[in-house]
């Protein structure tokens, strides 16, 4: 067969309704490379692979009997670990939660199953999906397989090194600050953190909670822009206890061509400074788009102070992430707040009061996101979209100390680990969707992805603009070794 490791997954759906191979063979193709280049990458932690034949039987009985399920239809898939798959394990690579065996399909991964896909796998992650890294004390480390020894982003970096490595066609992932958008930076992927709730996350959930996680949302990583947009109207839509009133109904993108995008470049920031390869790429593609015929400004920005925009975001993250401590570990943040110096302002301190806010400190700091809201809604009458850097640099080298101990190299100079989160929080802290481009390799051989920021609910316009930009040569490409 053709090689189909690289190929789209849109484009396999296309070939498996065409007969050039069956969904069976083409669960083994990718199972055999899975064989091949697994062990040493260590993306895929969990296989469920007898089950995944079955479905790839049953698929291939419908299709020749006129009953194709969907536009997955026989599509081999992978999906994070944090996802509920019943009779799979789900940990969040906490070994606390080691025997935790998912009862029901994540709502996502039943709507990915209703479209067709074939899910023969899971991906790893790192502990409580808090890193750029992943790793955890139960799979083990996961590599970039771009270059063995450099992160793959985290939390979804199992999702975005099998990807890059053609061991899947297809992988959702979950964000709350980067988590998507990083491993798709770092791997040259495509990726998609859709707006707030636009995917239930219902089944995404370490215990047995239902309320979703404020900030966190779920989206799809892919080798082309036109997966992602495949993927999202699969997995969208309203839950069960919202369908009664509310349905999908997206506002097409204003823009019809690259030429009329009306583009904001916000590519450094003194807070957070970028790599000049990183800075580079942003205004590459801004350029793209200008030569288009499209508006393009580098100095215009959203009305806030964007280092306050950044602590709301940073207080509200913390807030979010203690819903994914246990109660000992709660009780104990407890005891360590009381026991705080009032003068330490370092940054371990200041993550335990962001996640012990009073109630009364946490609806302060949404009232000001609240108002953040607005402020971007009024920028985005104006502008389309925001190019902005993902990360500070290309993938970096692994680093499994305490975090206290990391630090990244950007151009030469050490700087804080977390400072880059302010790239994730323009998009994350106010609910907007964010779709990651690949842009090729740098010098040193490690990809770099541009984020396409825009208004909250505007998903196809930022995937119509990185379906233009992979048109116009931003596409993925496969890392020599696979």
């Amino acid at each position: 067969m053709t090689e189909p490791a690289f190929q789209s997954a849109s484009m396999l759906a296309q070939r498996l309704r065409d007969g050039d191979f069956s969904a069976r063979e083409l669960l083994e193709y990718f199972l055999d490379r899975v064989d091949r280049f697994n062990p040493a990458l260590n993306a895929i932690i969990v296989d469920d692979r007898e089950r995944a034949r079955e479905a790839a039987a049953a698929a291939d009985w419908a299709l020749r009997h006129g009953q194709p399920l969907g536009p997955l239809h026989g599509v081999p898939m992978t999906i994070k670990e944090s996802y509920n798959v019943a009779g799979l394990l789900t940990t969040w690579g906490d070994p606390a939660w080691r025997d935790n065996m998912a009862t029901e399909d994540a709502l996502a991964v039943q709507r990915l199953k209703r479209a067709g896909a074939i899910l023969f796998g899971k991906t790893n992650v790192p502990l409580h999906l808090a890193d750029w890294q992943s790793f955890n004390d139960i799979y083990g480390t996961t590599h970039n397989p771009w270059q063995q020894g450099r992160t793959p982003g985290g939390s979804s970096g199992g999702s975005a090194a099998a990807l890059a490595a053609g061991l899947t066609s297809l992988d959702s992932g979950s964000d709350i600050g980067g988590s998507i958008r990083g491993p798709a930076h770092y791997c040259g992927l495509f990726g998609h953190k859709a707006s707030y709730e636009l995917i239930p996350s219902r089944g995404h959930a370490l215990s047995a909670n239902l309320t979703p996680a404020d900030i966190s949302v779920l989206g799809p990583l892919a080798r082309s822009a036109q997966d992602l947009h495949l993927a999202l109207k699969v997995m969208a839509g309203p839950d069960q206890i919202q369908a009664r009133g509310y349905r999908l109904q997206l506002r097409p993108p204003r823009p019809q061509s690259a030429g009329e995008f009306r583009v904001a470049v916000w590519h450094d920031a003194g807070n957070a400074p970028v790599s000049a390869d990183v800075r580079q790429r942003v205004d590459r593609v801004a350029e793209a788009f200008a030569s288009a015929g499209a508006t393009v400004s580098w100095d215009a920005r959203p009305e806030f102070d964007a280092q306050e925009h950044h602590r709301t975001y940073a207080a509200l993250l913390q807030a979010a992430m203690s819903g994914r401590q246990s109660p000992e570990e709660h009780d104990k943040e407890i005891a360590e707040l009381g026991a705080l110096d009032p003068d330490d302002q370092s940054p371990a301190a200041e993550a335990i009061r962001r996640r012990l806010l009073t109630h009364y400190r946490w609806l302060q700091r949404n009232e000001h996101r609240t108002r953040l809201r607005w402020a971007w809604q009024n920028f985005f009458e104006e502008w389309d979209i925001l190019l902005a850097p993902v990360g500070a640099t290309a993938a970096f080298p692994q680093d499994e100390r305490p975090f206290e101990q990391r630090s990244l190299q950007v151009d030469g100079k050490a700087q804080p680990y977390w400072q880059q989160l302010f790239w994730a929080g323009l998009a994350s802290l106010c609910y907007l969707p964010s779709t990651v481009v690949p842009t090729g390799p740098n010098a040193e051989g490690l990809p770099i992805g541009v984020q396409i920021i825009g208004p909250e609910f505007g998903d196809l316009t930022t995937l119509s603009a990185a379906t233009l930009l992979e048109q116009m040569g931003f596409g993925f490409q496969a890392p020599d070794s696979y």
